[in-house]
Parts: structure tokens; C-alpha cells; sequence
């Protein structure tokens, strides 16, 4: 880590081979290595319609154990009876990560994490004016709820990361204040916190830079991002160059609104484009990321990065022309993430798309058919404006072969 090592002791890089993106990055690389903090099972579950009870909570966690994620949220027990025996379930199922709780600036909340045996939490509190005035607290009470609840959970040996909600949008004074008293009373980290995602990269540097510069070299720094304009990656990435060590986020996306900072893109995004590496284990991205959608109840994007169906399936027969070398038309190899590439037929396919769709499915079709076969996929591809079954393919063959035309 780059000052904070996470509970693994080895971070992953992925085989450079399978990285097909040139040069244009070396000057801009990092290098190093990051902390992943995931909060899907707290920040995560509060997507609208989601309820995930205390054992998909538990076969999450080790699912995302197995992705390598470093720290896992498991909860916020008083949030109700089922959160509470979630991270009961999480803190003793003896996982790799370390397993961390969330409990506001409210001794209450802190008393249930001693109560579990919880050894590390965030403690978040509204620092912004805005969080402030809507919960008609002030400044000077804030602080000294801060003080107490750190000070209380330091007291009972819990490891505190301080979160200072709507930081983004929050007075830098009283940020700074809010921070080293949280720091004084105990807090071992710090949590630079964009609520709302309304950060642009060069913002979230200058928070982490200054969150860095307030409380010093030995006081990691987390980045905490949402994605309401589309920046959630790009942030997290600013934050690690100015020097975050762990960043916090979720898989899919998943979380209010626009959802949180996507980890494993964030991951890859790192370790590609600017020799970062983390703990991530990008050949089991997918399957976690569909035994989320399924419990979650939620689909996503066919063209979303590193999961997205639509990836490494091609269509267009332009590409299907140099389908036979990857690096001429992918990013990346599927093989990084697990990954199978295919050809698929439409309006878009050319005859390259049916030669290799006919080896794929053991025709011999001559080139003079392959070419009746195509005007035969193009015309039901625009009239089904869709897509072209290897069913449908198969009958388009053998009346091709009986001379039936399309």
C-alpha cells in the first residue's frame, strides 16, 4: 500500500500481456498500490427496492472475499434487527478482509459495534452547512458529538476511520476542524466523503491533498465518491494521485441515486491506465457482479465496463474482420476477466461474420452461399430488429444448402 497496507499482504497486477492500450499513458502513470473499502452490503442496499437479508448478506461477504476486496463493510447494526445479525454473521465467518461497521457520531451506535466484538468502523457525521441547518444542529454541537462517539469507540479499542458527511460541499474550515477533532479523539483515519457526487476530479484531489496536509503523512485517507454526474471513477482515480491510499465504493455501482464509485472499474481503470494495483481478483468480476444482480434484483447495462455482456460479442462485420486478433479491437483480453468472446448475427454482420459463425456451428458452406446466407441474416435481423438465433442461422443454412434461397 502505498502508506496503509490492506489485510492481504501481496497486491495483484494484472499480466501486462492482456493489457492492449499502448502508450499514450506512460507519462501519466502512478504506480503503487491501493486499499479497497467496499460498502455494498451498507451504502449499497440503500438502492431503492433493495432488501438483502442476513444470510445473502453473509454469502456476499464471501463473495467479495473471494474478489479480493481488503475491507468489507458489513453493516450498520442498529440500523434494524436483520442489519444487526448480518454483521454478527460477517464479523465471525472468518474471512481474509477485515470487517468493518458504520455507526453514526451517536454513542448508542457504537455501544451495538462493542456489543458484536466489531473491531474497526467509520464514525460518519454531517459536516457540510447545508446537512447542518436541515438537522437543526450546529456547528460547535457537531464537533462535540464527534468527540465523544470517537472518543467512546477509541476508548473501547475499535480502529475508527472519521466520515465527514457532504464533505464536498462543506465550509474547508470547519472541514479542517471537524477532521482534527475527530483525529484528537481518537479516529486512526479519515474519510474524504462527496455525498452527493458532485466533486469534479480535480476538486476530489484537492480535498484528499488537503484532508492530507491537515492531519499528516501518518493519518490515511480515504475517497468516498457517487456518481451523479459520471465522474465517480474518474475521481477516485484524482484521489489516488493525491494521494489516497484506500478507496471506498461498491460492485455494480449499486447505492442512491446514481449509485456509488464502481469498484472493480475504479480497479481496472487503476491498475491499466496507471500502473495501480490492487487486491482485485478481475477473473472473478462477473460472477459476483451477476450473484449481486440476482439478489439485488437489479440487470445493468449490456455495455457496462469489465461485466457488460455486450463486451466481447460482436456484431458489426467490420470488426468481425479482424475478430481473429483481439488486440486490433479490444482493450483488453477477455481472458483478464474470465470472459468469452463471441460473434453474434444481425442487420451489422458482413461475411466474415458468417464465415466464422458457420466454423463456430461445424457448416461447410460455400462462399457463394455464405454470401445468400448474409442478405438472408441482414433482411431478418432488420425485420426482427434484433438479433439473428443460432437456431435461425441453422434453418438459414440448410435452405441454403436446398437451394431455397433466403
Amino acid at each position: 500500500m502505498r502508506s496503509s497496507a490492506p489485510s492481504r499482504t501481496t497486491s495483484v497486477t494484472s499480466d501486462p500481456s492482456l493489457i492492449w492500450t499502448g502508450s499514450v499513458n506512460d507519462d501519466v502513470r502512478i504506480g503503487g498500490s491501493v486499499g479497497l473499502y467496499d460498502t455494498t452490503l451498507r451504502d449499497g442496499e440503500q438502492s431503492v427496492g433493495v432488501v438483502l437479508d442476513p444470510q445473502q448478506k453473509l454469502e456476499l461477504a464471501r463473495g467479495l472475499d473471494e474478489l479480493g476486496i481488503d475491507r468489507i463493510e458489513a453493516g450498520f447494526p442498529r440500523v434494524s434487527r436483520d442489519d444487526y445479525e448480518a454483521v454478527r454473521l460477517i464479523a465471525g465467518a472468518g474471512l481474509r478482509a477485515e470487517v468493518w461497521g458504520f455507526s453514526r457520531a451517536v454513542r448508542a451506535d457504537v455501544e451495538a459495534l462493542v456489543e458484536l466484538g466489531v473491531e474497526a468502523s467509520v464514525i460518519e457525521s454531517p459536516v457540510s452547512d447545508l446537512k447542518l441547518e436541515a438537522l437543526g444542529v450546529s456547528r460547535e454541537s457537531m464537533l462535540e458529538r464527534i468527540a465523544g462517539a470517537v472518543g467512546f469507540a477509541a476508548e473501547k479499542g475499535i480502529t475508527v476511520a472519521f466520515f465527514g458527511v457532504d464533505g464536498s460541499r462543506a465550509d474547508l474550515g470547519f472541514l479542517r476542524r471537524a477532521y482534527e477533532t475527530a483525529i484528537e479523539a481518537g479516529a486512526r483515519e479519515a474519510v474524504v466523503v462527496d455525498t452527493l457526487g458532485i466533486a469534479t476530479p480535480e476538486a476530489a484531489a484537492m480535498l484528499v491533498g488537503s484532508a492530507r496536509e491537515w492531519l499528516g503523512p501518518t493519518i490515511p485517507i480515504h475517497f468516498h465518491g457517487h456518481n451523479d454526474f459520471g465522474l465517480a471513477t474518474a475521481a477516485a482515480v484524482a484521489a489516488v494521485r493525491a494521494g489516497a491510499t484506500w478507496i471506498q465504493g461498491t460492485i455494480n455501482g449499486m447505492g442512491e441515486r446514481a449509485g456509488n464509485a464502481n469498484l472493480v472499474e475504479v480497479a481496472l481503470a487503476l491498475d491499466a491506465l496507471y500502473g495501480v494495483s490492487t487486491n482485485i481478483r478481475f477473473d472473478r468480476a462477473r460472477t459476483f457482479s451477476q450473484q449481486l444482480r440476482e439478489v439485488s434484483g437489479y440487470e445493468l447495462e449490456p455495455w457496462k465496463p469489465v461485466v457488460g455482456e455486450n463486451l466481447f460479442r460482436r456484431e458489426s462485420g467490420a470488426v468481425a474482420s479482424q475478430f481473429h486478433d483481439p488486440p486490433s479491437i479490444e482493450p483488453y483480453s477477455s481472458e483478464l476477466v474470465a470472459a468469452e468472446r463471441s460473434i453474434v448475427l444481425g442487420k451489422k454482420s458482413g461475411i466474415d461474420s458468417i464465415r466464422i459463425k458457420c466454423e463456430e456451428l461445424g457448416f461447410d458452406v460455400p462462399e457463394q452461399q455464405q454470401t445468400e446466407v448474409l442478405a438472408a441474416v441482414k433482411e431478418l435481423g432488420t425485420r426482427k430488429r434484433g438479433l439473428v438465433t443460432d437456431e435461425e442461422f441453422r434453418e438459414m443454412i440448410e435452405r441454403a444448402s436446398r437451394g431455397g434461397g433466403g
